[in-house]
């Protein structure tokens, strides 16, 4: 017998290592897609009775291989692609699982042709965190903060899409994935926040994602060492998961970044990550890099008494002049309030709260209560904290505003 959710790990981790191999192959993605959907939830089944084979790899490759054939053999229309696409494969390599390109350029490779040029923006972010990340539809709208139904309509239209436009999966010249690389960036970014701070569940911290969007990230440094925002995002990543150990208790509960026991934060990735923004922000003041700064602000603070809020808020004031993104409004009106008074931090919330994209966002209530607390007025902050644990997903998050609120009253 199969552990559940260690099975279901598994299979994350596999799954774009196989659909990256097989799409390499067959060269159409959204079949390849399909046919291991197919595969996984034969594997999630057959594993639970009869354990996990010796190469669950292996496994996978040839179920959905299987899966795909059969596809192709059931439609006539489709039986002189079948001969031409088998034509094309050396013997060796139908059924093998080793000669392949090494697994862990697969996921990489496969996020690439994730952000055809073909997709909107939005459209590739949401497609790679599904096929890549391995998030869920709800998971990735709570990212975007869109209704489910609306996500799940714009994964569909994306899959479609690549269909009709027949994407392959050939090698991409470099400016092919210098014309993607943003929108790379982005899903890296988003799965590793989905990853440290999950947006629903009963665990805080999801360390399949965001151990993978670091790993991915590390290949594109390597790759891409000049390039600034890359290690931007390297950097923000090592300096944020640097303080993971001391992000939770030890029942899993939240421990907010100003009451954490600075000692167990990682000193090497820490200084890993400084080195980057110092090498690079002198150059470029792209997101990444200012979002690492400030990332950096806070790391190297011995206290949260002693961290520099006024070069966090010059960051934050640059970002905003050129996005209206609704969640770095909130982070620079956190730290307006830290560095001219809680009342001038309430003011700036009471803008934000005609955003409809941020009204209902339990972040915001979070925040209100916050600065509340701080400004003495400790009934009103009670009552956001609630507010704010109700609208979260989050188990832990939901768990740590109700203790601040019993914390308050007691």
């Amino acid at each position: 017998m199969s552990n559940a959710p260690e099975t279901q790990r598994l299979l994350r981790d596999l799954t774009p290592q196989v659909l990256g191999v097989l799409t390499r192959r067959y060269r159409d993605f959204a079949a390849v897609e399909d046919a291991v959907q197919e595969a996984l939830i034969a594997a999630f089944s057959q594993w639970a009775d009869e354990g996990v084979p010796n190469n669950p790899r292996a496994w996978l490759l040839h179920v959905a291989t299987r899966r795909l054939t059969d596809q192709i053999r059931s439609e006539a229309a489709r039986r002189r692609r079948e001969a031409h696409v088998i034509s094309l494969i050396p013997d060796s390599l139908q059924l093998s699982v080793t000669d392949d390109r090494a697994a862990e350029d697969d996921a990489l490779d496969l996020l690439f042709l994730s952000c055809h040029p073909v997709l909107t923006h939005a459209s590739a972010i949401a497609l790679t965190l599904r096929v890549v990340g391995g998030l869920t539809t709800r998971e990735i709208a709570n990212a975007f903060l869109v209704p489910e139904a609306t996500m799940a309509q714009r994964i569909s239209r994306a899959k479609q899409s690549l269909k009709t436009e027949g994407a392959s999966f050939g090698e991409l010249s470099p400016v092919e994935r210098a014309q993607r690389l943003p929108v790379v960036l982005h899903v890296l970014y988003l799965v590793f926040n989905e990853g440290y701070s999950a947006s629903e569940g009963d665990a805080l911290i999801r360390l399949d994602l965001s151990n993978e969007a670091l790993r991915l990230t590390r290949i594109l440094y390597q790759l891409l060492p000049e390039h600034h925002e890359v290690a931007g995002l390297l950097a923000l990543m090592l300096l944020t998961d640097a303080r993971r150990r001391a992000r939770t208790g030890p029942a899993g509960q939240l421990i907010p970044l100003d009451e954490q026991d600075r000692s167990l934060w990682d000193r090497s990735a820490i200084a890993e990550g400084v080195a980057l923004v110092s090498e690079h922000l002198p150059h470029a003041q792209g997101d990444y890099l200012l979002q690492a700064a400030i990332a950096a602000a806070h790391d190297r603070a011995a206290s949260a008494e002693t961290t520099d809020w006024r070069e966090i808020l010059g960051f934050y004031a640059v970002m905003l002049q050129r996005s209206d993104n609704p969640m770095l409004a909130l982070n620079h009106a956190i730290a307006f309030a830290m560095v001219h008074g809680p009342q001038a931090g309430l003011a700036r919330l009471a803008e934000l709260a005609a955003d409809p994209r941020l009204a209902q966002h339990y972040r915001l209530q979070a925040a209100r209560a916050h600065l509340l607390e701080r400004s003495g007025d400790l009934t009103a902050a009670v009552g956001c904290y609630r507010q704010a644990a109700s609208q979260t997903a989050s188990t832990a998050e939901r768990d740590y505003l109700y203790a601040r609120a019993a914390r308050i009253e007691s």
